[in-house]
């Protein structure tokens, strides 16, 4: 009898020994993803300033072919201009030409039809002396040779303004097709600054998700820390109780009196969803007592999905046991079940492991409801954690 009872108790200090092990190591286990969010964080954050830097870099190119543009355009309308004013001189001058032309054309013909032709002739012999003749003819050679220079002169005239109006047409030309490139290359990186700030909003966004889950997992992490706490008090307390026991019974078999095989039991409260709850069959006494409603007082592991009904819902029993256990519990107790979903009332789920889970039903629309629970997914704290969806093989404690 004594062996049987000192494995009792060994048996229960480590069932709470190894709750409070599991809640250090859940508490560790949010540090390292809190370590890890922290190195996405600032991974992120460099990327971003990488990203600005690169924006701020092509809008400086931007600027700069904007401002070449603006000065190239200046200057190519100004060569249009200057060429345009050359081709007006060189109509000018081309009619100037043609008019010349036309009088040489017009004195030629003039003087084959009247006699003119021997006009040197006649000079010679209507002369009065030998010098009159010399000066005659010296002016009409004069006349002539006048009349042929001006010709080449607007002839020349005319050739150079057309060489400078087709190197100003030309150079006009090339500064259309540079502002042409500059348009296209102004372009190109007004696209490659569009696609660096969609970059950087997206580094943004990723940033402040990796900065929530950082905050989500800090709850977490000190609601482990909660529960481990409590978890060693509850430890020191069971081991307290466990000594006291050990030392009655070693006076009571000293003495030859029957030993009492009676063990406290430890009672962490469980629940489903990844809860630690190992719970010893208890010993069964002949007139159990039902279960009762509970109060504001709650005795649950801090964390755990009854930690987290029970504070929705402090009508819920203290003693309820695992989250499986309290449709039951709750119908000893006298409290209502049902199937049907109610605003308050508590879903008590079966799975997905033998400790079930609990929430508190906080919206209902038709068969679907919104809950707010605790330890979903690793999610300590108290939250709506899925939204609108639709329960199966749920029972429902409807509080009185």
């Amino acid at each position: 009898m004594k062996k049987k009872l000192i494995s009792a108790l060994l048996l229960s200090t480590v069932v709470l020994t190894s709750a409070s092990t599991v809640l250090v190591a859940m508490a560790d286990e949010t540090d390292d993803k809190i370590a890890s969010q922290d190195a996405k964080i600032a991974s992120t954050k460099s990327a971003e300033a990488t990203a600005q830097s690169e924006v701020a870099g092509i809008q400086s190119q931007v600027n700069t072919l904007s401002s070449k543009q603006s000065a190239l355009k200046k200057e190519t309308d100004d060569l249009l201009k200057e060429s345009e004013k050359l081709q007006t001189k060189i109509g000018e001058l081309t009619k100037e030409i043609k008019e010349r032309d036309e009088a040489l054309k017009a004195q030629a013909r003039s003087a084959q039809t009247d006699g003119s032709a021997t006009s040197y002739v006649d000079a010679v012999i209507n002369s009065k002396s030998l010098s009159d003749v010399v000066t005659r003819v010296s002016a009409m050679r004069t006349v002539v040779k006048a009349n042929n220079d001006m010709m080449k002169q607007q002839e020349t005239a005319k050739a150079d303004l057309d060489k400078a109006q087709k190197e100003n047409q030309a150079k006009a030309n090339e500064g259309y097709k540079l502002l042409a490139q500059m348009n296209d290359q102004a372009k190109t990186l007004e696209t490659q600054q569009a696609q660096l700030k969609v970059a950087q909003l997206n580094l943004a966004a990723e940033r402040a998700t990796a900065e929530g889950d950082k905050a989500s997992l800090l709850e977490q992490k000190a609601a482990a820390q909660a529960a481990a706490t409590a978890a060693a008090a509850r430890e020191k307390a069971y081991n307290d109780q466990v000594s006291d026991a050990a030392a009655k019974a070693k006076e009571q078999a000293d003495n030859g009196v029957s030993i009492d095989n009676s063990v406290p039991t430890p009672s962490p409260g469980g629940s489903g969803n990844g809860d630690y709850t190992p719970t010893p069959t208890p010993t069964p006494t002949p007139t159990p007592t039902p279960p009762t409603g509970g109060g504001g007082v709650n005795t649950y592991p801090v964390g755990q999905c009854t930690w987290g009904a029970k504070e929705l819902a402090p009508w819920a029993g203290n003693n309820w046991g695992n989250g499986a256990q309290w449709a039951s519990s709750a119908a000893a107790a006298g409290f209502r079940t049902g199937s049907t979903p109610q605003v308050g009332a508590i879903m008590v789920e079966y799975g997905p492991t033998a400790y079930g889970h609990v929430a508190v039903v906080s919206m209902v629309n038709g068969s679907q409801i919104q809950v707010r629970e605790a330890n979903y997914n690793g999610n300590q704290a108290i939250g709506n954690y899925r939204g609108w969806f639709t329960p199966g093989g749920v029972t429902y404690i409807y509080p009185n």
